[in-house]
Formats: C-alpha cells, sequence, structure tokens
C-alpha cells in the first residue's frame, strides 16, 4: 500500500473508520480506548449516518492496524473509510 492508506497522518483531516458499534455507549468506548493510544489527540463520532463513523486525529504518525487492534480488543470493528 501507501503511506497515506496504511498510516494516519498528523494535520485537521484525520482519518475515518466505519465500525459495527450502534449504540452510543459503544461508541464512546471506542472514543475512551483509542484516546489512550499515544499520538492520538483527538476521536471525533458520526452516529448520524449508518454504519456509524468515526474520525481519528493524531499529532504524529499512527498505522491504521493500530487503531483496528485497540478497537478489535474491545469487540468492535474499524474499517478505514478510502477517499475517492
Amino acid at each position: 500500500m501507501s503511506l497515506l492508506t496504511d498510516n494516519i497522518i498528523p494535520g485537521e483531516h484525520g482519518k475515518v473508520f466505519g465500525t459495527n458499534a450502534n449504540e452510543e455507549t459503544e461508541l464512546i468506548e471506542i472514543k475512551n480506548s483509542l484516546l489512550k493510544v499515544d499520538g492520538i489527540t483527538k476521536v471525533s463520532i458520526n452516529n448520524s449516518i449508518f454504519p456509524k463513523e468515526f474520525t481519528v486525529f493524531t499529532n504524529k504518525v499512527i498505522s491504521v492496524e493500530d487503531v483496528e487492534r485497540v478497537v478489535k480488543s474491545i469487540g468492535f470493528h474499524a474499517i478505514p473509510k478510502e477517499l475517492i
């Protein structure tokens, strides 16, 4: 792949992920777990659409696999959305 598709690059755009979590409490659990990762500064949840999405913002390069691993460890999936 490439640097842009395999990683979250620091900046104001972040990286959008889809998830199978549906309840507000599940989305908050994902957010809180991700905020514990060094380098992740903000997690924005979009629960007005289906499937639910969250955007991860960082202050250093973070691997997409790291995000997927954290979310999977609490029982959910995180699928990175590709920009067209």
